[in-house]
């Protein structure tokens, strides 16, 4: 009993030592919210000094939330009611803690007036996130951006958006009968579950050389606009006929024939692997609310799932964040880095509090791989689907573009991966816009005016 004892007090002294800060800023720990009885909720601010997210209280001790640039910062920054979202929740914890000056925050107890918060300076870069917000337009879908050897996320936007000034309004809607169908709470970019398309063409690429390393540079093949796999009729798009390929022409030019020729000489259960150490049916390195993406080939699988699967169709799914992530992990030399949101916490009159760093999580592949997918993904910017809207800028691009089909009618959504500068990655980039047949826009597009803003700067 005495020994029981002993431990008791010492793992108390530990928690407090080194676990109980720890445990307080858990974004699940409600109880910071009382913090808010006499601390007034500190700023949300973006890496270039705009503030996103600031607070006003009244002569009554009333303090409002507000987000001066509205719908733009909706989804990443979030709303402090209803259970709180995005760096709203991620930062609660900071956001409700004040390290202003001493004599002033006794002059404030004196006084029953609220301490200022401290403020959070996230990653977010604000001429990203307005160009990524304005290319996205009226369409619905998502993009992000990160810098794939830090893991800062530069970018995020998600459509339909809210705007969060208007919460509890917006609140009643989607929870009534006329909005129950409503998904503009949903941040796609972390959250939406799409068919990757021919942006998972880089997956099946890396399969294969996995399985052919000393032959897969002699691949060649000859397309005809369609062919038939298992019984499946695999058309590329358009039906376009590409003639004779070599490897890099069928990644260039997305040849689904191609690919879906590659799929039928894969082991199911290797690739499963691949795809498995690519984090699919896995959880994912990020703090914040997402879903898993699903890849369900196995061993066991029937030959006629695989030729939709190596194309991107089929039943796997990927979210924008996971696909910026294989991307990021292929431009920093196969090694992926978490993607974080908050760079570090500061005061009231700017002092630092806290900084954060970038973390690694590992090698999803080797960099040998690594430097093989880039090259290929290059000849897509360079001569492929790509070329039309990078040829004649600034700088170089190495990505992959999507078309995915969603339903038996045809429609689709479009996707770009990519990142630019090959040789020294600056950025990478995630995009996907919903029902490309009814509005034209091409998630390509998109990218070329995010990369084209950061250039700019």
């Amino acid at each position: 009993m005495v020994t029981v004892f002993v431990c008791m007090i010492g793992y108390v002294i530990y928690f407090m030592q080194f676990k109980s800060m720890t445990v307080i800023a858990n974004s699940r720990n409600v109880r910071q919210d009382s913090f808010a009885e006499s601390v007034e909720r500190g700023d949300i601010i973006t890496s270039d000094g705009v503030v996103v997210a600031t607070s006003h209280t009244d002569d009554d001790g009333n303090t409002t939330r507000e987000y001066p640039y509205a719908n733009m910062f909706a989804h990443v920054v979030g709303y402090d009611k209803y259970g709180k979202t995005g760096i709203e929740l991620q930062a609660n914890f900071y956001l409700l803690r004040s390290h202003i000056n001493i004599f002033e925050r006794v002059y404030n107890e004196l006084g029953n007036t609220k301490n200022r918060g401290d403020n959070v300076i996230t990653t977010i870069d604000f001429s990203l996130q307005e160009a990524a917000y304005n290319a996205l337009g009226n369409c619905q879908g998502a993009v992000i951006v990160m810098e794939p050897d830090t893991g800062k996320v530069l970018a995020m936007v998600s459509k339909p958006d809210f705007n969060p000034n208007d919460i509890d309004n917006v609140w009643d809607y989607v929870h009534s009968d006329e909005g129950s169908e409503s998904t503009a709470l949903l941040n796609r970019a972390t959250q939406g579950l799409y068919a990757p398309g021919s942006t998972f063409k880089v997956v099946t690429l890396l399969e294969y050389i996995r399985e052919n390393p000393y032959s897969y540079v002699n691949y060649e093949y000859d397309c005809s606009g369609s062919e038939i796999y298992a019984g499946v009729n695999i058309h590329c798009y358009d039906s376009t006929a590409h003639g004779h390929e070599t490897l890099a022409d069928s990644l260039a030019y997305s040849c689904n024939a191609s690919f879906a020729n590659i799929g039928m000489g894969l082991n199911f259960g290797e690739f499963k692997n691949t795809a498995e150490e690519l984090l699919f049916n896995s959880e994912l390195p990020y703090e914040n609310e997402y879903n898993q993406s699903e890849f369900v080939i196995n061993e066991n699988s029937a030959k006629d799932e695989m030729p939709q699967t190596a194309i991107g169709q089929g039943d796997t799914r990927i979210t924008p964040l996971h696909n910026l992530m294989i991307v990021s992990a292929i431009a920093n030399g196969g090694a992926l880095m978490r993607p974080y949101l908050v760079d570090k916490i500061v005061n009231d009159d700017g002092a630092d509090i806290k900084k954060f760093q970038g973390k690694s999580y590992g090698s999803l592949m080797t960099s040998e791989e690594a430097a093989i997918l880039t090259d290929y993904m290059k000849g897509v910017c360079d001569y492929g689907t790509a070329a039309r809207f990078f040829g004649g800028v600034s700088y170089d691009v190495a990505g992959k573009t999507g078309t995915a089909e969603y339903d038996n009618e045809g429609n689709c959504n479009s996707w770009f991966i990519g990142f630019s500068n090959p040789d020294n990655p600056d950025i990478c980039i995630s995009v996907v816009v919903e029902d490309y047949n009814s509005n034209g826009l091409s998630a390509t597009s998109v990218a070329k005016s995010v990369f084209d803003a950061y250039y700019a700067k």
